[in-house]
C-alpha cells in the first residue's frame, strides 16, 4: 500500500481525528462543498430547463425556421402564397438535420359570441402539421385531424375559451374581414374540439388552429398554395448554421428566418440565464474552496508534531504534502457524494411532482419550475469542482515545507 495513502487513511479512521479541534471545521468544509454542489446543480438544471421550455414554446408556434416570400409586410397575416411544389418539400434531404417541413397560412378573424367578441389569428394547418409540441399544451378535448376533407374543427387557447365562455363541443362563428372594404365580413361556423394552454401569453392571446383549406378558399388560393413553410431541426444549438444552410438550399425568391432572429428579444432574455449560471458556479466553487483551504490549514496546524516526526524520520516535504492532499481529497469526495445525493433527489422530485412553482407564472411563461437533468453536465460539474478545490488546496499545503522538525516536535 502507498505509504502516504496509508498514513492518511489512519488519520481519517482514528477516533482522535473525529473528536479533534479541527473536526467541526472539517465538517463545515464538507457541508460547504455539499451545499455548493446542490446550489450549482439546481442553478444549472432550472436555468437550462427554463431555457428549453421557453424555447420549445416559441418553436411550437413557429418552427425552428420559417421559409416565406420576401415581403415588407410585418403583420401575422399571410398575403403572398407559395407553391408547395418545392424540391425541399415534404423532405428537406439537401440539409442534414432537418426533421420536418410543414406548410401553414394565417388570417385575421373575429370570433363572435352573442355578448362578446375577440380578434384572433387563425393559423391554418394541414395533414402535414407537426402536433408534437401542441400535444403537451392540450388541457381539454382532442387535437384536430386535418388529414381528411375540409372540416370546421377548431383548437383554441384557454385564454380565448374563458374570454368567450367556450368549452369543447361548442360552436363559434368566425368573421373574416375582406380586403375589399365594400364587402361584408365572411362568416364561418367552427366547432371547438380542443383547448390548449402553452402558458406563453403572446401566442395564447393570438393563435387559434384551424383547417388550412379554409384559409386557401378565403384567399382564393389554389390547393397547392400556402402562406409559408415551417422547418424543424434536430439540434437547436446548430440553428444559426442550419438557417444559413436552409437559405442556400431554397429558391432565390424565398427568404429564411430563424426563430432566434424572429424573436430576438426573447432569446436574448433567456441567454442571460447562462451568465447567471456561470456566476453562481464561480461563487459556489470559490466558497467551497476557501472552506476546504481553511480546513486543511487547521488540519496541518493540528498535526504539526506529526509533521515534525515524519520529517525527522526522513520523509520529504512532497511525501508529507501528499498525506494531507489525500486527506483533503477524501473530504472533497464526501462533500460531493452528499451534494449529489441530495441535489439529484431534489431535482428528480421536482421533475416528477413539480412541487415548486413560480410566484408569477405569467413572467416566466409557465407555472411549475422546469428542470433539465443530463449526465454530461453532472459529471463535468463534479469533475470541475473536484479539480478546482484540489488545486486550491495545493497552495496551503506548501506551509509544510516551512515547518522545522525541531520546532514542530516542541509544538503544542
Amino acid at each position: 500500500m502507498n505509504f502516504e495513502y496509508f498514513i492518511a487513511k489512519r488519520i481519517i479512521d482514528s477516533k482522535a481525528y473525529k473528536s479533534s479541534i479541527s473536526a467541526p471545521i472539517i465538517k463545515i468544509g464538507i457541508v460547504a462543498i455539499a451545499l455548493g454542489i446542490i446550489v450549482m446543480m439546481i442553478a444549472i438544471a432550472t436555468g437550462m430547463g427554463l431555457q428549453q421550455k421557453i424555447r420549445d414554446k416559441v418553436v411550437a408556434f413557429n418552427g425552428h425556421a420559417t421559409i416565406s416570400k420576401y415581403d415588407t409586410n410585418n403583420s401575422q397575416e399571410s398575403e403572398n402564397p407559395i407553391s408547395i411544389n418545392q424540391d425541399f418539400y415534404p423532405d428537406f434531404n439537401s440539409v442534414e438535420g432537418v426533421t420536418h417541413v410543414q406548410g401553414v397560412a394565417t388570417r385575421y378573424a373575429v370570433l363572435r359570441q352573442p355578448d362578446t367578441f375577440e380578434f384572433v389569428v387563425i393559423k391554418g394547418v394541414g395533414g402535414d402539421y407537426h402536433w408534437q409540441y401542441l400535444q403537451e399544451f392540450l388541457v381539454e378535448g382532442v387535437l384536430p385531424d386535418y388529414t381528411k376533407k375540409r372540416n370546421e374543427d377548431l383548437l383554441i387557447s384557454q385564454y380565448f375559451a374563458k374570454r368567450l365562455n367556450l368549452k369543447v363541443g361548442d360552436k363559434v362563428n368566425a368573421y373574416f374581414l375582406s380586403k375589399d372594404s365594400n364587402k361584408l365580413p365572411r362568416p364561418l361556423a367552427y366547432s371547438i374540439v380542443g383547448i390548449y394552454n402553452s402558458g406563453f401569453k403572446e401566442f395564447d392571446q393570438q393563435f387559434v388552429i384551424g383547417d388550412l383549406k379554409h384559409i386557401q378558399r378565403l384567399n382564393k388560393w389554389e390547393p397547392d398554395q400556402i402562406g409559408n413553410f415551417e422547418v424543424f431541426i434536430d439540434d437547436f444549438d446548430a440553428l444559426d448554421a442550419k438557417a444559413i444552410e436552409i437559405f442556400k438550399n431554397t429558391p432565390s425568391t424565398l427568404n429564411t428566418v430563424s426563430v432566434k432572429k424572429k424573436f430576438g428579444t426573447i432569446f436574448e432574455w433567456i441567454g442571460i440565464f447562462d451568465k447567471n449560471i456561470i456566476g453562481i458556479i464561480g461563487i459556489m466553487i470559490l466558497v467551497a474552496g476557501i472552506n476546504m483551504v481553511t480546513a486543511l490549514l487547521v488540519l496541518i496546524l493540528e498535526r504539526t508534531q506529526m509533521i515534525g516526526i515524519l520529517k525527522a524520520l526522513g520523509n520529504s516535504n512532497n511525501s508529507i504534502r501528499k498525506i494531507f492532499v489525500y486527506n483533503a481529497t477524501y473530504l472533497i469526495l464526501v462533500g460531493l457524494f452528499w451534494g449529489n445525493l441530495i441535489g439529484l433527489g431534489l431535482l428528480y422530485s421536482q421533475k416528477q411532482f413539480g412541487f415548486l412553482s413560480f410566484p408569477n407564472p405569467e413572467e416566466y411563461y409557465m407555472t411549475t419550475i422546469p428542470v433539465y437533468i443530463n449526465l454530461d453536465y453532472i459529471i463535468l460539474l463534479n469533475l470541475g469542482t473536484f479539480v478546482l478545490c484540489l488545486a486550491m488546496l495545493l497552495i496551503p499545503s506548501y506551509i509544510i515545507t516551512k515547518i522545522s522538525p525541531v520546532k514542530a516536535m516542541r509544538f503544542e
